[in-house]
């Protein structure tokens, strides 16, 4: 018996990337999966319909089960049919990972409303329609008495966690990622429904672009640090029913694995009264002047 053994999965955006390989493993590990993607360029255009089907068909040529979706997750009714189909086709749902996503990076000055609102409803909308259909099903379930172990794995990311500049509508959604994650572990955790979250950093289509990572390689022992199958062994894991992780985000990279906090408080100002604009020059003056460099999860 395999790891996920009779698991029923979704995958967003698992036409290529990350969620191609995380839709290989966890059907090797035994899990039913639906792989989801419609196919959309890096922009988030039009693109490649048939890369869900590409993926099932490596899925069953391969011995595992899965079955396709095009529809895309920050529809309302689309995320809906999403989790309709896992259940209709396999009988229910235990895992959800969310990690469709695109990108339209722009300094803060050029950044068009467009391209601020297209980030944030494929990523931050594209993550919420999925969960939300997917508890509404854990909820039922467990009123019924027949509660599911399920598991949620979202993608935020180091920008998300830390910034990048140029990324501001990527930074911003990423983070909201983040914080939903751990609201969702609290509200679910009644359900039986675990909730956490990665920031991984791989070689990817959304990352081929950055400064030398598209070609990079760690010839170290033939080890590929950027390859994207580094990240799916810990997505396989947080879906098993072995795992009672919740509530975490943990960035990832090659071998590497950090557990992650955020928004952490490290220093206080207190007094006994209400300040004063004085007092607060002086609380604060040894503050470093201007915002803190990006320093990468990984």
């Amino acid at each position: 018996m395999t790891l996920l053994d009779g698991r029923i999965a979704i995958i967003t955006g698992a036409g290529r990337g990350l969620g191609r390989t995380h839709a290989l493993l966890l059907s090797a590990l035994g899990a039913r999966v639906v792989v989801n993607d419609t196919g959309a360029a890096l922009n988030g255009q039009e693109g490649d319909p048939d890369a869900a089907h590409a993926v099932v068909d490596e899925i069953r040529a391969a011995g595992g089960v899965a079955v396709a979706h095009l529809g895309s997750v920050s529809d309302w009714n689309a995320a809906g049919e999403l989790v309709e189909l896992a259940v209709n086709t396999f009988g229910g749902l235990d895992i959800l990972v969310n990690n469709a996503g695109i990108l339209r990076d722009r300094m803060l000055a050029n950044m068009s409303e467009a391209e601020w609102d297209s980030v944030i409803e494929v990523h931050l909308k594209g993550h919420f329609c999925p969960l939300r259909h997917a508890a509404e099903y854990w909820r039922s379930e467990a009123k019924a008495g027949q509660p599911r172990s399920g598991s949620v794995i979202n993608t935020s990311s180091g920008s998300g966690l830390r910034g990048n500049p140029g990324q501001i509508n990527y930074a911003s959604a990423k983070s909201g990622i983040a914080m939903m994650t751990l609201v969702a572990a609290r509200e679910l955790a009644r359900y039986g429904v675990r909730v956490n979250a990665i920031a991984p950093v791989a070689r990817t289509r959304l990352t081929e672009n950055a400064p030398g990572l598209g070609d990079r390689i760690d010839t170290n022992g033939g080890f590929d640090k950027w390859a994207p199958e580094n990240i799916s062994p810990l997505v396989a894991w947080l879906s098993s029913e072995e795992c009672q992780l919740s509530g975490e985000v943990f960035s990832v990279v090659g071998g590497r694995i950090g557990r992650q906090q955020v928004w952490a408080e490290q220093e206080a100002y207190e007094i006994d009264h209400r300040w004063t604009v004085e007092e607060l020059r002086t609380a604060l003056e040894h503050l470093p002047h201007g915002p803190s460099e990006f320093v990468p999860s990984a």
